[in-house]
């Protein structure tokens, strides 16, 4: 993993101090750690509206500390679909024998047909993220050429990996999130032309 994506993921808010250059791409994404959830440049401020309502008083009084508890609110483990990415590092090997999900694609999508798309000598992933969104599904494949900046690939639980799109190396993919500031930025900007109506 490079050293730009590690910056990466540190500024997003995840912990890499067990990544080490010694270690595939694997290893070292299994290493990282989030304790919260990421949102992406497109993000719609899905509720912000509701959250704002429950807390104007507080907005009005002290907005430091409005802000500070929503990005609490938002950057942690709730149960809230506020259109976030949840990070993952769970593998998938449909097409490797003697393993939990060998043939799971069965009949489905055949090994050769992906072959086409995606780059490694072995069909065997790591998801890396999952979302609400179309695609919700993001793979890394686990014998990229490249292991410090692998592409990613996105397919969607209606059509797993019958359908799968290339979304750039895994570097470019991280630059989709916001970080904490980006995110109280976009808040900010929008609930001051909410409330300038």
């Amino acid at each position: 993993m490079n050293e730009n994506i590690a910056y990466k993921i540190n500024r997003l808010g995840g912990n890499t101090d067990g990544v080490s250059s010694d270690k595939n791409f694997v290893e070292n994404w299994q290493a990282i750690e989030f304790n919260h959830y990421l949102y992406d440049k497109d993000w719609d401020v899905y509720g912000i509206d509701a959250f704002y309502e429950r807390h104007q008083d507080l907005y009005k009084a002290d907005s430091e500390k409005f802000y500070t508890d929503l990005l609490e609110h938002y950057f942690s483990d709730h149960d809230f679909a506020y259109g976030q990415y949840f990070f993952r590092n769970w593998m998938f090997t449909p097409f490797k024998e003697n393993t939990e999900d060998y043939n799971e694609l069965d009949g489905l999508v055949d090994e050769d047909q992906v072959k086409k798309i995606v780059q490694g000598t072995e069909m065997d992933f790591i998801c890396i993220f999952y979302s609400y969104g179309y695609p919700d599904h993001f793979f890394v494949c686990t014998t990229d050429p490249d292991q410090s900046n692998p592409t990613v690939y996105g397919t969607d639980h209606e059509v797993y990996f019958d359908e799968i799109e290339s979304k750039g190396n895994l570097e470019t993919f991280l630059d989709r999130f916001m970080t904490k500031e980006e995110f109280r930025k976009v808040v900010t900007e929008y609930l001051e032309g909410k409330l300038e109506k």
